[in-house]
């Protein structure tokens, strides 16, 4: 009677230690998602870091004269060095500004910055979603409301002029990107991008190379790069929508403009070009890295364009081309 007490006592806590387990193991996987949202975040982030040391660098070659190089190991700390004396200066809030948006708007830019990263197709993703490009649409349409927020809630006419240029111009090119994925999701059948990565095995950007053109221009000016940098043109609007932002807020408006061009790079990869299944993740970084470079190619090639010769661009060049692609690729492809 002893040993079968004894058994059955070693049988109770064995079973408690198992109940422990799988309760662990259940909070473990309700909280992977977090975990794996905020690794892609701070790779993201360090990536970004990277990304502006790079276009230092190129800028320097490109204009013959030095890049960042001196600190330390080719100049690799400097983006560390750049984060901190932007967190340590001082931070001046305009006194006629709406206090709480002001802080408020580049937080907000930050946040949709970081939530497109979700969707980044890799292999080891925790969460799955299958409705990936209208998420992606949906949150980077929210950046409209970022830019115009940042120009008023300032209450300065230079920041309200450039937040006022860039929310029509950000509204006018959404309209190119989607009517370029239309055609680009006609031809791959699919709005998941992890079934993108791992079957799509030919290049789109052959069958509809006039339509990438477009798809890059059209990036360009969404992300306000050279030479579409209009709502933050220095020498006519003193950076524009920015213009009263600075020290940790101004450092987080850069963050997420150059997360939303490295964003903008990897979905480019992933919608036009084929993909390797077995080495997906490094196949997509690689092709992601010679995207982003092209950026900064641009940069330090054409000069910044007039304001009414951008907008005219897309509704009077971009949409006659966009809306006879998408006609006759329907055309073809379903025999209409």
């Amino acid at each position: 009677m002893f040993k079968s007490f004894k058994n059955l006592l070693r049988w109770q806590i064995s079973a408690k230690d198992l109940n422990s387990l799988y309760e662990v193991i259940l909070l473990i996987m309700n909280y992977s998602f977090l975990l794996s949202f905020i690794i892609s975040v701070v790779i993201a982030l360090i990536a970004i870091a990277f990304y502006t040391l790079i276009e230092r660098k190129f800028l320097g070659y490109f204009q013959l004269r030095k890049g960042p190089n001196k600190v330390i190991f080719l100049g690799l700390p400097q983006p560390f060095a750049d984060a901190i004396k932007l967190l340590t200066k001082e931070q001046s809030t305009p006194l006629p500004s709406n206090s709480k948006l002001f802080y408020i708007a580049p937080t907000m830019g930050l946040i949709l910055a970081a939530l497109l990263w979700i969707i980044f197709p890799h292999n080891n993703a925790s969460i799955f979603i299958s409705f990936s490009i209208i998420y992606f649409l949906c949150v980077s349409s929210l950046n409209v409301y970022v830019t115009f927020i940042s120009g008023w809630c300032s209450n300065s006419k230079y920041a309200l002029l450039g937040a006022l240029r860039g929310v029509a111009q950000t509204i006018s090119y959404e309209v190119s990107i989607t009517l370029i994925l239309l055609c680009t999701l006609i031809i791959i059948i699919t709005i998941d991008m992890h079934i993108i990565t791992s079957h799509l095995y030919s290049w789109v950007i052959i069958i509809i190379s006039p339509i990438f053109v477009i798809w890059y221009i059209t990036n360009l000016a969404e992300t306000n790069r050279s030479p579409f940098d209009l709502a933050e043109g220095e020498s006519e609007l003193v950076s524009g929508f920015n213009t009263e932002y600075s020290r940790g807020l101004f450092a987080i408006i850069f963050i997420a403009e150059y997360a939303n061009i490295l964003m903008i790079s990897l979905l480019t990869v992933v919608f036009f070009t084929g993909h390797v299944q077995y080495i997906n993740n490094s196949f997509i970084i690689f092709k992601t890295i010679i995207i982003a470079r092209i950026y900064l190619w641009v940069r330090a090639t054409l000069p910044r364009m007039r304001y009414d010769i951008l907008m005219s661009l897309t509704w009077k060049t971009f949409l006659p081309i966009r809306l006879t692609r998408l006609i006759l690729i329907t055309s073809l492809l379903y025999n209409i």
